[in-house]
């Protein structure tokens, strides 16, 4: 019988992956973190493992690449792990005009942040269901409300997330599994300098705290719901993306975006 519980968790090695597996460590979860930094994974492993006395398995992978996530899949049934919690929380933007973008990080993204999340999921999902229970948080975005100018591929991989996994929710019921699309806004992880949007950013000015944003996540997640916002920025943002004529929400991202 194993002591605890397993999450997996990709992105793990910074920004919310980082405090997901802190959360859950703090929950007595062991924890698969899969990110392509290794050595950050190895120094995660050493903290958590010293301060909650769980067992921690790094695997550093670039899920851009294609069937990495299957790869992650096949290292859990190798070494014998169970995974109850899958988090599917790696992902990227680029910001700029789609026509002048590098086509080959725009491929990555959609691979990245939509083929590897479904992969994952698929991989996972029939052994949770076997098992009676899992719980699946994918992470998507205010982004998924609305076409995104400047940012187009972005917030069409999460608007997939987030109508990807609504879909998966309801097949799933009654499973005793669950899957949660989680859509928190602007978040202060990096992600606008990654994306190269700059320090003008409208979104990122008051953008929330990873920690406490990790922790929305986790909350959503253990009470099983499908669809959930983070914050009254982006609960306000998916009303008015049902309101208001999507010209309009094209337009207000396109001012945020650039």
């Amino acid at each position: 019988m194993r002591k605890y519980k397993t999450a997996l968790i990709t992105g793990a090695s910074g920004g919310l992956g980082l405090e997901f597996a802190r959360i859950l460590a703090q929950k007595k979860y062991d924890l698969v973190l899969v990110a392509r930094n290794e050595g950050k994974l190895y120094a995660l492993k050493n903290e958590l493992e010293t301060e909650y006395g769980i067992s921690v398995y790094p695997y550093a992978t670039d899920l851009s690449v294609v069937d990495a996530a299957l790869n992650v899949f096949n290292y859990t049934l190798e070494n014998d792990i169970e995974i109850d919690v899958l988090i599917n929380n790696a992902g990227f933007g680029d910001s700029g005009n789609f026509a002048d973008s590098d086509w080959k990080k725009q491929y990555e993204m959609v691979q990245l942040n939509v083929v590897a999340m479904m992969q994952l999921t698929h991989c996972f999902l029939n052994p949770m269901i076997e098992q009676g229970h899992g719980k699946i948080l994918n992470m998507s975005s205010v982004a998924a409300f609305s076409a995104g100018p400047y940012m187009s591929i972005y917030y069409a991989t999460k608007e997939f997330v987030r109508s990807f996994s609504e879909a998966i929710a309801e097949e799933v019921k009654g499973t005793g599994v669950t899957v949660t699309a989680f859509c928190p806004g602007p978040t202060a992880t990096g992600f606008d300098q990654a994306a190269a949007m700059g320090k003008g950013s409208a979104m990122f000015r008051k953008a929330a705290k990873a920690d406490e944003v990790a922790k929305g996540g986790i909350r959503a997640m253990t009470k099983g719901k499908v669809l959930s916002y983070y914050g009254r920025y982006t609960k306000c943002m998916s009303l008015l993306c049902r309101i208001v004529p999507r010209s309009v929400a094209r337009k207000y991202a396109e001012k945020m975006n650039s």
